[in-house]
């Protein structure tokens, strides 16, 4: 079996500090690699870019950062959109926009669902991130994005599909709008961070007639008497359970610890939520 490339994204460590981005632009903006690429517009194109998730609301408020860019699909709509071999499917696994034969073919970026494919008006040719093949093909290993970011968002994988899909399962890995069936090769890990939603909030007990922050109370979530998750509450009362599905409802919530418990039925709507201040009771 043929060893094809995959890029894995991992949410959770990207920053937002968009040297990816540069990156990219600084590989291709005014440099054209004929075979696999035209040279990148100055402006209007993001072949890389960065999307932001905010989730909660105050005081309980986080912000994810999200590399998106062509997925290289392996059943890819705008191959099936091209005319006369327009956008091929290499046996690495890399998927190319010819710059000579996509010439006037507006319906490849219209075709694709991602969004990933900008069109060049003064060339006319649609044009997306090429995963680099001209540098792995001369002996790299990483892309410019990869090599670039500072934090290890990225890692380039060069597997056999099986091998793929066994590092899939392992690591939790998922695929933007899997429902399409287009089959990506970027595959993300943490995306719960975009598509799920999380509950917290705040336990206190009644000091001396002052409310104080209970730190070490077990929280327990339940969806029709099954555990989902459970936390332990910080120094501060807070405590955070992620990695539920929007719009889903019937939900018991019960914080025990030394001053009591409290507990409170509720449902989710298609945003993460801060429940409030608990106040433990005996």
């Amino acid at each position: 079996m043929a060893k094809k490339w995959n890029m894995i994204v991992d949410v959770e460590k990207c920053d937002n500090c968009r040297v990816c981005f540069l990156a990219v632009k600084d590989e291709h903006v005014g440099n054209d690699f004929p075979g696999y690429a035209a040279a990148q517009p100055a402006q209007g194109h993001n072949w890389l870019e960065i999307e932001r998730k905010e989730r909660g609301s105050a005081p309980m408020v986080d912000a994810h950062f999200m590399p998106v860019m062509c997925n290289h699909c392996d059943d890819a709509p705008c191959m099936k959109a091209a005319r006369d071999g327009a956008v091929t499917k290499r046996a690495d696994g890399i998927l190319i926009i010819d710059p000579v034969k996509s010439r006037g073919q507006k319906q490849i970026v219209d075709a694709c669902p991602y969004g990933a494919i900008s069109w060049n008006e003064e060339l006319q040719i649609p044009q997306a991130w090429i995963f680099d093949a001209h540098l792995l093909d001369s002996g790299w290993t990483q892309t410019r994005a990869e090599q670039g970011c500072p934090s290890g968002v990225f890692r380039s994988l060069k597997v056999e599909d099986a091998e793929m899909q066994r590092i899939q399962a392992e690591e939790n890995l998922e695929v933007l709008k899997p429902e399409l069936g287009t089959r990506p090769r970027i595959y993300y890990k943490n995306l719960h961070l975009f598509n799920k939603c999380f509950v917290g909030g705040s336990v206190v007990k009644e000091v001396n007639g002052v409310e104080d922050c209970v730190e070490g109370a077990t929280v327990v979530l339940k969806q029709d008497g099954r555990e989902l998750g459970r936390a332990t509450t910080d120094a501060f009362g807070e405590w955070k359970i992620d990695r539920l599905e929007p719009g889903s409802s019937g939900y018991q919530l019960e914080v025990t610890g030394p001053a009591g418990r409290f507990s409170i039925q509720f449902d989710l709507g298609s945003e993460s939520r801060y429940l409030g201040v608990m106040k433990l009771a005996a």
